[in-house]
């Protein structure tokens, strides 16, 4: 399916000059919608989808192609753009129950996978900023998964994918933000325990090096050396160009510790992280 933001605006600009005075004659005669014929309807809510903040009113009209005319090849399309409108308008709800509606009816449209991108983007474009609940998070996650894993050739698997990986650095991001906090208040055994998280769940994200960085900081302050000196030999491993690694080499080496040993002394779980890192060994 060709990019609907793209689709709506020719198809309106097309069907504007000749609809504007049928729907102005329309609305002044007040006609009853169940009196219009469903191509009507659809361009009167392509029409209203140029307009600034028309996007509900197009969903509302989509809707009631839907309604009134439920076996027409008009309903089939409604479902799909009234999807599109809700989401314009952030009526993510009303945007999943449409798109859900026509994976329902049409599992094997052309559109089923624009439908499930937009279940995916309904959730992903209410991820919030760290400090709230992110259980939407998860529910991104998933159904950005479900896009790729059903739709790998669609145009909107590649897109999925990218927002599949933000969303796990958000996530990520949240468990640093409650690690950096749990420091502040001197709780290192609790934020090693996020960070911990970060580094075995989150590996891939953009947060694991201040993660490992934070983890040679908390072990530091707990006067466990070997497991900071671990920390920072996958820190050097790893991301040797970042400042998270040159500031674990302060904190390190002013120690007396050497941050690129390559034999690790930590026994608990960063020596096994350590092993697939350096030693690539999984088993």
């Amino acid at each position: 399916m060709a990019s609907y933001g793209k689709r709506i605006v020719l198809s309106a600009a097309i069907v504007s000059i000749s609809i504007s005075v049928g729907c102005a004659s329309l609305s002044k005669q007040d006609v009853p919608l169940d009196k219009i014929p469903p191509e009507q309807i659809f361009q009167q809510a392509e029409a209203k989808l140029t307009k600034r903040r028309g996007a509900e009113e197009a969903a509302v009209l989509f809707t009631e192609v839907e309604r009134l005319y439920p076996y027409s090849e008009w309903a089939k399309r409604s479902i799909i753009m009234s999807a599109f409108a809700y989401h314009q308008s952030k009526l993510y709800e009303e945007s999943r129950g449409a798109a859900q509606r026509y994976l329902d009816f049409y599992p094997g449209d052309n559109d089923a996978a624009y439908a499930q991108y937009l279940i995916a983007l309904s959730f992903y474009d209410q991820i919030d900023d760290v400090s709230r609940d992110q259980g939407i998070t998860f529910q991104a996650l998933q159904a950005l998964r479900t896009t790729v894993e059903l739709y790998p050739d669609s145009e909107y698997a590649s897109s999925a994918l990218l927002k599949f990986d933000l969303a796990l650095d958000h996530l990520a991001g949240k468990e640093m933000a409650i690690g950096r906090f749990y420091m502040k208040k001197g709780h290192f055994g609790a934020a090693i325990n996020r960070f911990r998280v970060v580094v075995e769940d989150f590996q891939t994200t953009t947060q694991t090096p201040e993660a490992l960085h934070r983890l040679v900081e908390s072990y530091l302050s707990l006067g466990l050396t070997a497991d900071a000196q671990t920390a920072g030999a996958i820190l050097g491993h790893n991301f040797r160009s970042t400042d998270w690694y040159n500031d674990s080499f302060v904190l390190l080496t002013g120690r007396g510790v050497s941050i690129d040993d390559a034999n690790a002394v930590s026994q608990g779980w960063l020596q096994k992280i350590w092993r697939q890192a350096v030693r690539g060994e999984w088993l």
